[in-house]
């Protein structure tokens, strides 16, 4: 493919994948086999692909403060955890094969997508806050570090994981993306800074996907705070698992 049009296909897939990432989660299922479509070995898709969400979070998290919608007690004892988690997560990819890993990839895609079904914004409206008590907390803090080794690992379809834990200690479907962005902003910066002092990273090829990640990024946490993401998510779902066939049966 010609400079101008690999160009033009990173764009649209950063601006694609930013809003789906901002709403829900799993742009990164549309955005990882674009890199790999374009040449880029998987680990180094892997790790490229981190610029964009970076970018992505940082424009997310200024818009959600904007509205008023950042509470950032709960982002914190979120993204404590989860931003150790990802250092772990990161260093564990580093040791993963090419071909291990667009295996794992395909069969993440099928599943979390799967499980992006079910909607956090389902749960009855005003559902109260999850238990205090130190066996909360610690479990809490426990799965946010999970997630965080998930995300530092392979990122894509961690904002699916997010919005389930965020769900589950009381916090609506706006608030909960809020608080999903910040962490997961925080976490990938981590990863990313792993993956580069390794040499993992294109950075010609990530600065262009950041740019599309980044309109994707304002038009996504727009959508969330209107709360008009409900037909994104089923085409993504569908879009998705296209995309885990295909790299499944791929030689």
């Amino acid at each position: 493919m010609e400079t101008a049009g690999r160009y033009v296909l990173l764009l649209a897939a950063g601006v694609a994948a930013g809003a789906i990432n901002v709403v829900a989660g799993g742009g990164s299922f549309l955005s990882l086999p674009v890199l790999m479509f374009l040449g880029l070995p998987p680990g180094i898709a892997n790790a490229t692909n981190r610029l964009g969400i970076v970018t992505q979070n940082l424009v997310a998290v200024w818009s959600f403060d904007r509205h008023g919608v950042l509470e950032r007690g709960a982002a914190l004892w979120a993204a404590l955890p989860a931003t150790l988690g990802a250092g772990v997560g990161a260093l564990l990819a580093l040791e993963v094969s090419d071909a291990a890993f667009v295996r794992l990839l395909a069969i993440l895609m099928i599943v979390l997508s799967l499980g992006s079904l079910w909607s956090p914004s389902r749960r009855r409206a005003g559902t109260e806050r999850a238990a205090a008590g130190a066996g909360a907390v610690l479990a809490r803090t426990a799965g946010f570090f999970v997630v965080g080794i998930y995300g530092g690992f392979v990122q894509a379809g961690v904002g699916f994981l997010f919005l389930a834990l965020t769900s589950l200690v009381g916090l609506d479907l706006v608030r909960g993306n809020a608080v999903k962005v910040l962490s997961i902003l925080s976490m990938t910066a981590v990863a990313l800074a792993v993956f580069a002092w390794n040499g993992r990273v294109d950075w010609v090829t990530g600065g262009v996907l950041a740019a599309g990640f980044l309109a994707g990024g304002l038009l996504g946490a727009r959508w969330t705070v209107l709360k008009g993401h409900r037909w994104v998510r089923r085409v993504v779902t569908a879009t998705i698992i296209l995309f885990a066939l295909k790299l499944l049966l791929a030689p």
